[in-house]
């Protein structure tokens, strides 16, 4: 099979979250069951041109109210060298820092402009070297209109007829509303702002546009495909997805187990599996030693990788005067430890809360191999998600018998099993509403299994080693999508 990736971000060549993971993780392991799969994505001005292969002559796209010329360049995905991955090279749209914003600009203004450029971008460079999919794979808001070029026009040509598309929605809460004065930047014909199903509220909504067109939609988890047919999880769209929720499927993305696998993992201290967990013991004084705290092998150690934004609940941990995390560092024998960087409130309070907290440490901003430090060195791993599509610390944590506390919801409650307290069967151990209390009462819940059931936590932590999140199993999922698609491709 054919497959054509198309998306605004792919490691190691830009990444702002876990989608750019997802399209590489995806592509590669699809290439080693024989699929021919090719990634187009922008040129962004830190990715080197000198490190790329130039293809010969431009490339005109048709954008806008006219046509742009581009340079186009390709390279290997590293690791896996049958991928190719094609860069749209336009300074003016992409040689600039940042994927979709700065922070002075978050969002910015000529998004629409920029992406509608890489989405038709990916249809000419398909002309330009003569290879058509069979399946075009668009990934989030910004190649929404790829399965809008393809239904609406791209099939009236022979080369795209038997073509047919998958539009993966890796987080509802960024759909590229813009106002309806940017449509002329689309590149297509104004009767498709009603027909393409871009209009809504009198704007435009890529988001909206690429869930009415696809022949199939994705999301990243079975847990998330349901919540976002609701009013609570659908961010405004839940109607739609409710009227194509037969072609609605969720997938829970795999994990990387050549870079996150404790056993041969070259970024922590020392190695260690299932059967032979002394080197976890190694990392946790390591990570112990990293920030500051005393080293004690009988305290349990709290991790927290995370974005501090509203989306991962930081307000019932951090907030003044709300959060728990005080309640928790103060009222019980623990240790908690955080990377992260985000809301400027959420990182002026943590550091407020560290200078009054003798084991509570935390570093501002991102850094890999601390990440790895910390999923290997932690006795549990806290994720009070408001929401989460699918996550992969959760499963980054299990791999390293790192127990995850977690709220059940979306791709948490499809990894995570809850902790049976008469069984000591589990893998983790989840709480429902998202309040406080509700995260207070859930580590503590842990933290006394820790204290007194070590003969469970032994047991679940073996349990969650032994998962297997590798890509294969959701590659199988996304072959049987891409048939459907095809099917339902090939019938319109």
């Amino acid at each position: 099979m054919k497959i054509l990736m198309v998306s605004a971000e792919a490691v190691p060549f830009a990444k702002t979250g876990g989608l750019a993971d997802a399209v590489s993780a995806l592509a590669g392991s699809l290439s080693l069951l024989g699929h021919d799969v090719r990634i187009v994505m922008p040129r962004y001005y830190k990715i080197d041109r000198r490190e790329l292969v130039k293809l010969e002559g431009p490339l005109g796209i048709p954008v806008g109210t006219g046509q742009e010329w581009t340079a186009v360049y390709k390279t290997d995905l590293k690791g896996f060298p049958n991928v190719t991955v094609y860069f749209i090279d336009h300074e003016n749209c992409y040689g600039r820092d940042g994927v979709y914003g700065t922070k002075l600009e978050p969002d910015f203004n000529d998004n629409p402009y920029r992406f509608s450029l890489l989405c038709h971008g990916a249809f000419q460079i398909c002309n330009k070297i003569g290879w058509y999919p069979d399946i075009v794979h668009a990934h989030d808001w910004s190649a929404a209109l790829a399965p809008v070029l393809l239904k609406h026009i791209c099939r009236s040509q022979s080369q795209f007829r038997n073509t047919a598309s998958v539009f993966t929605i890796h987080n509802m809460g960024y759909q590229g509303v813009y106002g309806k004065e940017k449509f002329t930047d689309l590149g297509i014909d104004w009767n498709l702002y009603y027909g393409a199903g871009f209009e809504r509220n009198g704007a435009i909504n890529f988001l909206q546009a690429g869930i009415s067109c696809a022949d199939m939609v994705t999301t990243v988890s079975p847990t998330y495909s349901k919540e976002i047919q609701t009013i609570e999880g659908g961010f405004g769209l839940d109607g739609l997805l409710r009227v194509r929720s037969d072609v609605v499927k969720g997938i829970v993305n795999g994990v990387d187990t050549d870079v996150w696998n404790p056993t041969i993992d070259k970024l922590i201290p020392k190695n260690y599996s299932f059967d032979d967990m002394k080197g976890k013991a190694a990392c946790k004084k390591a990570l112990q030693e990293y920030y500051g705290l005393p080293v004690r092998e009988d305290v349990p150690v709290i991790g927290l990788i995370s974005r501090l934004v509203s989306q991962k609940g930081v307000a019932e941990v951090f907030a003044p005067s709300y959060g728990c995390l005080y309640n928790l560092c103060s009222s019980m024998d623990i240790q908690f430890v955080l990377l992260g960087s985000g809301d400027k409130w959420c990182e002026d309070e943590i550091l407020n809360l560290q200078s009054k907290l003798p084991n509570f440490r935390a570093k501002i901003g991102y850094n890999e191999n601390l990440s790895h430090l910390i999923e290997a060195g932690s006795d549990f791993f806290l994720m009070p998600s408001r929401y989460e599509p699918c996550g992969l610390n959760q499963m980054y944590s299990l791999l390293y018998g790192t127990l995850p506390i977690v709220r059940r919801t979306g791709g948490l409650a499809d990894t995570v099993e809850n902790y049976n307290e008469v069984t000591g069967d589990g893998t983790g151990f989840m709480f429902d509403d998202l309040t406080p209390q509700s995260v207070y009462d859930t580590v503590g819940w842990a933290v006394y299994a820790y204290y007194n059931k070590k003969d469970h936590i032994k047991k679940m932590q073996q349990k969650a080693m032994k998962k297997d999140f590798t890509w294969k199993a959701s590659c199988e999922n996304y072959i049987k999508v891409y048939e459907e698609a095809l099917n339902r491709g090939c019938n319109i």
